[in-house]
Order: C-alpha cells, then sequence, then structure tokens
C-alpha cells in the first residue's frame, strides 16, 4: 500500500519530468523509477525545443518579383510622364498576378509608345529574352513604325538593361510570332479593342497560342465596357464586354485561369463623348472639362490570365484575384 509520502514524492517527480519535455500522454513512470530521476532544474540540460527559435519563410514568387522590380521602376530610362502612369497601370501588381519570371522567353504583342517594353526588357535581360512584336506596315511614319523606333532607341541608348531584346515584325492579317512554342508569355496591354475593330482579332489570338510552349501564359488588359454591354452596344467607345474578349481567347484554344480587378476603376462610367479616349492619356476633349476627366483617371481595365494548356492536362477552373 502507498503511503501520502510516496504520493507525494511521486508527484514531485512527474511534475518535473513534465518540465524537462515529456508529454501527459507517454508511458507511465513507475514510482521506483522516477524517484532516480533527477529534476530538470538541478540536471543542467537544457530541454530540447520542438522548432528553431528563429524560421525564416520562404519567398514568394510574387516577393522575387518585386524585389526584381523595384530598380526598374525607378530607372533612369523611363521617362517621368510614363513613371506617373504607374499609379493607374500598376505594373508590380499586375507582372506578378500574369506570373511573369525574370528567367522567361517573352513577347510583348503592340508595345505602342515602349511603357511596358521598359519594365519587361530590363527585367528579362540577364536569364530571359524581351521580344517587342510590332505589326508591319506600308506606309511610312504610322504608328508600328514609331514603336519599333522607339524600341531601338532603348536598346541602343541603354545596352546594359536592353541588349537582349529585340524586335520582330508581322503582318496584321496573318500574324506570326517566331518559331512555334518558343515562349513562355504572351502579354498585350489596352490592343484587344484595336484588333477587334479591324477584324483581326481571330487570327491574332491563334497566332498567340502558337507562340506559346503548352503551359504558357497569356496575359491582357484593356478597356473594360459596363456589365451586361454587348459589343454592338460598345462599338466605337474603345470598350470591350469581359465575356467576348474570354471568348476569343477560349476559341483560339486558351483556358481562363484567372481574372482580376487590380486594374479596375470604379470611377469610369465607360460613356463619354469621345470614348475611352476622352480619359487621359488622350483626353481628347482638350482643355473641355479637362480637370472633370483628370479626376476620373485612366479607363476601367479588365486584367485577364489565360493558359496554353499542357498536353493531356485536364482544363482548371478560372480563379478570379480581386
Amino acid at each position: 500500500m502507498s503511503t501520502p509520502r510516496m504520493h507525494t514524492i511521486v508527484g514531485i517527480t512527474l511534475g518535473a519530468l513534465l518540465l524537462a519535455g515529456c508529454q501527459p500522454n507517454d508511458a507511465p513512470i513507475s514510482p521506483a523509477a522516477a524517484a532516480s530521476v533527477p529534476a530538470a532544474a538541478d540536471s543542467g540540460i537544457e530541454p530540447p525545443l520542438d522548432q528553431p527559435e528563429q524560421v525564416t519563410p520562404p519567398r514568394s514568387a510574387s516577393d522575387m518579383l518585386a524585389d526584381q522590380l523595384a530598380p526598374i521602376v525607378d530607372g533612369a530610362w523611363r521617362s517621368v510622364s510614363h513613371k506617373a502612369r504607374d499609379r493607374y497601370r500598376h505594373p508590380r501588381a499586375t507582372l506578378a498576378f500574369f506570373g511573369v519570371r525574370s528567367d522567361m522567353t517573352l513577347i510583348e504583342i503592340t508595345p505602342g509608345g515602349g511603357w511596358y517594353t521598359e519594365l519587361l526588357a530590363p527585367l528579362v535581360n540577364d536569364d530571359g529574352q524581351y521580344i517587342a512584336a510590332i505589326a508591319r506596315s506600308r506606309k511610312s511614319g504610322d504608328e508600328p513604325a514609331g514603336a519599333a523606333k522607339a524600341v531601338q532607341a532603348l536598346i541602343s541608348g541603354w545596352p546594359e538593361h536592353f541588349a537582349n531584346a529585340r524586335v520582330v515584325r508581322f503582318d496584321p492579317a496573318a500574324p506570326v510570332f517566331g518559331p512555334p512554342g518558343q515562349a513562355d508569355a504572351v502579354l498585350t496591354f489596352r490592343n484587344a479593342h484595336n484588333w477587334v475593330a479591324a477584324g483581326t482579332a481571330p487570327a491574332m489570338f491563334k497566332a498567340f497560342y502558337a507562340a506559346l510552349r503548352p503551359g504558357g501564359i497569356l496575359g491582357l488588359t484593356d478597356h473594360r465596357a459596363a456589365p451586361g454591354e454587348t459589343l454592338a452596344q460598345a462599338k466605337g467607345t474603345g470598350y470591350l464586354p469581359q465575356d467576348y474578349v474570354v471568348k476569343l481567347a477560349t476559341d483560339a484554344g486558351f483556358k481562363l485561369d484567372a481574372t482580376s480587378d487590380i486594374n479596375a476603376n470604379p470611377k469610369d462610367t465607360r460613356h463619354h463623348p469621345k470614348g475611352v479616349w476622352t480619359l487621359p492619356p488622350t483626353l481628347a476633349l482638350g482643355t473641355t472639362d479637362r480637370e472633370k476627366y483628370l479626376a476620373i483617371g485612366e479607363s476601367d481595365r479588365m486584367t485577364l490570365r489565360f493558359v496554353k494548356p499542357a498536353e493531356g492536362a485536364a482544363p482548371a477552373a478560372a480563379a478570379s484575384t480581386h
């Protein structure tokens, strides 16, 4: 029969063992064995730690991209007017949403004045490849020719950041952007409405699909029509129904992977005297109601990420990111 003194000794010893790291559900210890174990405070042995005191979490791809873009966004080759538009175009968040990486072969379709060229080409200059795809035209002094000159000026003026960039010219009616399956990503910014107006949109989306490797990304932004508005209703405004753009891509073989409101602008009513060009940066009305349209800012835009399915891959459900 146990005595009160024995109960006291066992209680004290079990308490010491718990302090030393034993769990309450460990195998029971006999009173004799417990009496032979020194208390943790007297043993001089530190109790084991379940985890290291400092754990460095793995860095996400978006964090790495943000670090790489930080000096590029502030690059001396970017004009003051281009930097001023960052607040409307959200380049860091947009490129992170598209899943852009510095080791990609990346084709930008119709770069215009080179706003995104100034960011993308330096990003992939060391480990990837930037290709500016610019439409051919027989007219001198047109926008495509100007875009090609703008890109070439960056390449020659800032070789340490743009030496690995190149330009390809394509026929808008039968576009080809290089060898099939060469690109990891195709990106285009506020261009789809022009292709729709010209009747070349289906051919363009099929060419994007051909240029991408299986699993490659198509990233697109454009001016977004009001919810429920049809293509006919939006005609001539520069805005496009989002579901129509999604259909252009999926008809070409793409899968919608995700949508985002990164570039949304709830102030934009989409109904302006000269369409989207009423808003900045164009300000087609000149000084008329200038402050009103500056207060609205740039257009409400859809931001869509599509994927060229890998061979034999089951289609994934599209996600929405806000």
